[in-house]
C-alpha cells in the first residue's frame, strides 16, 4: 500500500478504512517513545500561537493515549495560560460527554484506556461552546476528511460544532494524505497540525 503525503505528491492506492487504519496504527507502533514525545512538543509549539487558539476562551481537546501524538504538554500549557479546557468522557452509547480539565491531578482512568476529567460532566452539547476543537485522528486529507479509530464518537461531537469553529486533527507528518476514504456520516476537520509543517488549513 502506498500512502501519499502532500510533500511528495505520490499516488495513493484506494484502500478501505480498515486497511488504512491498520497501516497507520502499525506505523505509529514502530515509532520510538522519544519520537512520539518530540512530535508532541513540536505540535504543541505550533498550535499554541495560532490566532484562534490564542484568543480562545474554551478549547475542547483530549488526553493522548498509546501511540498518539502526546497532548499532555499542550493541555497543561493551555490550562496554565488561563484557557478553559474541556476533555471528553466516553458514554456507554459511544457519545462524548465533556468536563473541565483542572490540571494533571484532575484526570482519572476511563474506558478504553483513556484518562478522563474527574470534574462534573457538562453534557454532550458542551462541545458546541468551544472556540477550538482538537480531535484525535489517524489521518486527514486535503479536503479535511478525517480518519478516526472507527467508533464514531468524534463524528457525533464534530457534528455539534458550528461552521466557523476551528477543528483540528493532530497528526504525525506521514498522516496528512492525499485522500482518506469517507462515508456519509464522517465529519471533516478544518485544519491539521504536524510536527514539521505546523498548522495546515484544509478544505
Amino acid at each position: 500500500m502506498t500512502l501519499a503525503t502532500h510533500e511528495d505528491g505520490s499516488v495513493q492506492d484506494i484502500v478501505s478504512k480498515t486497511d488504512l487504519r491498520a497501516e497507520l496504527i502499525g506505523r505509529r507502533a514502530a515509532m520510538t517513545p522519544e519520537a512520539r514525545a518530540a512530535a508532541g512538543r513540536s505540535i504543541r509549539d505550533a498550535l499554541l500561537p495560532v490566532p484562534e487558539v490564542e484568543m480562545a476562551g474554551t478549547i475542547a481537546a483530549y488526553v493522548s493515549t498509546g501511540t498518539e501524538p502526546d497532548t499532555r504538554g499542550l493541555l497543561f500549557a493551555l490550562w496554565k495560560r488561563g484557557t478553559y479546557v474541556l476533555l471528553p468522557r466516553l458514554l456507554p452509547d459511544g457519545d462524548l460527554d465533556w468536563a473541565s480539565y483542572e490540571g494533571p491531578d484532575s484526570l482519572v482512568p476511563g474506558p478504553r484506556g483513556r484518562l478522563e476529567p474527574s470534574e462534573p460532566p457538562r453534557g454532550p452539547g458542551a462541545v458546541a461552546s468551544a472556540d477550538v476543537v482538537i480531535a484525535p485522528s489517524l489521518a486527514a486529507d486535503r479536503t479535511g476528511m478525517r480518519l478516526g479509530r472507527g467508533g464514531g464518537s468524534y463524528d457525533r461531537a464534530l457534528a455539534r460544532v458550528g461552521p466557523a469553529i476551528l477543528t483540528v486533527a493532530l497528526l504525525y507528518d506521514p498522516e496528512l494524505l492525499q485522500t482518506v476514504p469517507a462515508e456519509p456520516h464522517d465529519q471533516r476537520v478544518r485544519a491539521a497540525v504536524t510536527p514539521s509543517r505546523g498548522l495546515v488549513r484544509l478544505g
